[in-house]
């Protein structure tokens, strides 16, 4: 049996891996446009490779999978993330688990599962063919039993070449993983300041995240960021990267709770200046700022607030307001949302309906996850399912 992989990423190398091991007398082409395999995931998770997540606070995938969600529910069934764990520490590779539930190699070394994975298409027999750009799929279609198209988020529609002729539904791509522009607003002097939890969503729909948010000289970023990024991913994408953001730097108390807070406050310190006196979990340089924003002078002591300076205090905290207009990529990492429609897919196998033999896997179907090891671990998940499906027809 021939079977050509298309992508040497992610998806595409564990698939590889898991193909040969189930038909060890199979011919195992890996096809990669680019110098290297593995390339995204040698910078993934800064260089330390986030390989997947413990999933311990998630309740439902739809939370860290705003598409395709009920697919990978489904290869969960063949392959999840304990899985994940005990293939890759039976390999040798050590894991650890940190606070935030994000998993790491232990040596917090991304080239250990790179050079992993690479060793074990070698020892295998997976015949790797980098700077070897596949033009188009319909053609191995017709040169080998099986082809796996796993070539990752496609930036743009020219990207969507190589699947001429084979009349699939296609979803046009957008970019779903970056942080906010916010031009001219004096909160980027902030930057570099970290709040552990904050709320965050676009006014007027019903996109929301919450997590740690980081103010940069930019904008801002930070886990909460990105989560909403990727879950308004295609809304943003068609107001042009302009929107008003609403944060709850209370990370989701009301206004009123927050009033009794900054009341109790006033009270404890009546003597003390208001910018000297705060909450716990509000860094000083970002409440002098938003003291200053609520048109509160920094130099009045709590007793001089008043009613309305609580009250405009409590409508900042819980209510501030930015005007997003632009992205800026998140580091090294570019997810997009789109891709090859998950209509055209047999969700047990992966495999394309209308084209049997041919299947796909990881981000190059209409597949993509907040970040937190969530995309890796589609990546991984699917990759096996295809490797299953192939050798058991």
């Amino acid at each position: 049996m021939r079977v050509a992989v298309v992508g040497a990423g992610a998806a595409g190398c564990f698939c590889s891996i898991e193909l040969k091991r189930r038909l060890p007398d199979a011919t195992v082409d890996i096809f990669e446009s680019g110098s290297k395999p593995l390339a995204k995931v040698a910078v993934t998770g800064g260089g330390r490779c986030n390989l997947t997540n413990s999933f311990e606070d998630v309740s439902s995938l739809k939370e860290v999978y705003p598409r395709g969600d009920k697919l990978i529910r489904r290869v969960f069934t063949t392959f999840d993330h304990k899985d994940t764990w005990e293939w890759f520490e039976r390999e040798g590779v050590r894991l650890t688990l940190q606070e935030d539930h994000c998993v790491f190699p232990a040596s917090q070394d991304a080239m250990q599962v790179v050079n992993l994975l690479i060793k074990l298409m070698r020892r295998l027999g997976v015949n790797i063919h980098v700077r070897h750009k596949v033009e188009s799929v319909k053609s191995l279609t017709e040169e080998y039993d099986a082809v796996v198209v796993t070539v990752g988020g496609r930036p743009g529609k020219k990207d969507f070449d190589l699947f001429e002729g084979l009349d699939l539904e296609l979803v046009p791509p957008v970019p779903s993983l970056f942080t906010f522009n916010l031009p001219g607003s004096p909160v980027r002097e902030l930057a570099g300041t970290v709040v552990e939890n904050v709320s965050v969503g676009l006014a007027g729909t019903g996109f929301k995240a919450s997590g740690p948010l980081l103010v940069t000289h930019w904008g801002m970023s930070g886990p909460a960021i990105l989560k909403l990024s990727s879950r308004a991913a295609r809304h943003l994408a068609e107001s042009g990267y302009e929107a008003t953001l609403l944060v709850n730097w209370t990370g989701g108390a009301d206004a009123e709770s927050a009033r009794n807070e900054l009341k109790r406050i006033a009270e404890g310190n009546p003597l003390r200046q208001v910018s000297n006196s705060h909450p716990e979990f509000i860094p000083s340089r970002l409440w002098s700022y938003l003291v200053t924003k609520s048109k509160v002078r920094e130099d009045s002591r709590w007793s001089e607030a008043g009613p309305r300076g609580l009250n405009r205090l409590a409508e900042t905290l819980t209510n501030d307001t930015y005007h997003i207009k632009g992205r800026s990529r998140f580091k090294e990492e570019f997810v997009t949302c789109g891709g090859v429609a998950l209509t055209n897919i047999n969700y047990n196998t992966l495999e394309c309906k209308s084209h049997p033999g041919l299947y796909f896997a990881g981000e190059t179907l209409d597949i993509d996850a907040v970040t937190g090891g969530f995309n890796l671990q589609a990546a991984w998940s699917t990759g096996y399912r295809v490797a299953v499906s192939i050798a058991e027809k």
